[in-house]
């Protein structure tokens, strides 16, 4: 079986990787640049694939028209600082959260969609999970987005991939403990929040 990861560099595309691993695919990363000011991101992947080089991930590095985001007032792709929000902070408020870029995990899944047909994958993973999907502060990671856009990929490959999200339902502590489980080289990650 051949898989995809779409690996930001960070904590969840991290041990997304790594769930993976376990489920014994041939893995292929890809990291997509879309604008992001956090393109240190970059760099972390990059460690990431290096630390784990005795699996023989291959690791793409594409860009996305960075001009598709800007302007809608995201934090991570306009002129706006950064908020410090905790997880806390963010299950209590209700709506989009700042850093929020639209449609994203969209044009994610569908610029990997598209390499995984390329590649020969038959799966796609993503490393969503249940703290953004709360109270929709990213929508593009509730479960309702994630099952739509799980069978659009399908049907629109003629059922040759399948989106896994394997840490949908988890909290961002109960993911670190799993990575933790895995020895996921935290110190390699860099989170773009």
């Amino acid at each position: 079986m051949k898989a995809l990861v779409l690996l930001s560099g960070g904590i969840d595309s991290a041990v997304c990787l790594a769930v993976a691993a376990r489920d014994g695919s041939n893995l292929c990363a890809l990291t997509v640049l879309y604008g992001q000011k956090h393109e240190r991101e970059r760099e972390a992947a990059g460690e990431i694939i290096k630390h784990y080089k005795h699996f023989g991930i291959s690791h793409e590095v594409l860009a996305l028209p960075s001009e598709a985001f800007k302007g809608f007032g995201s934090t991570l792709t306009d002129d706006k600082p950064n908020p410090h929000l905790t997880y806390e902070e963010l299950r209590k408020s209700s709506g989009p959260s700042p850093t929020y870029v639209p449609f994203r995990n969209a044009n994610l899944l569908s610029l990997a969609t598209t390499r995984a047909l390329v590649l020969g994958c038959a799966y796609v993973y993503v490393g969503v999970h249940a703290d953004d999907a709360r109270n929709y502060a990213y929508p593009d990671c509730t479960p309702e987005f994630i099952g739509a856009m799980a069978n659009a990929i399908h049907v629109g490959t003629y059922f040759k991939v399948r989106l896994r999200a394997p840490l949908m339902w988890m909290t961002k502590k109960e993911i670190v403990k799993l990575g933790y489980s895995y020895k996921i080289p935290f110190r390699l990650t860099y989170s773009c929040y």
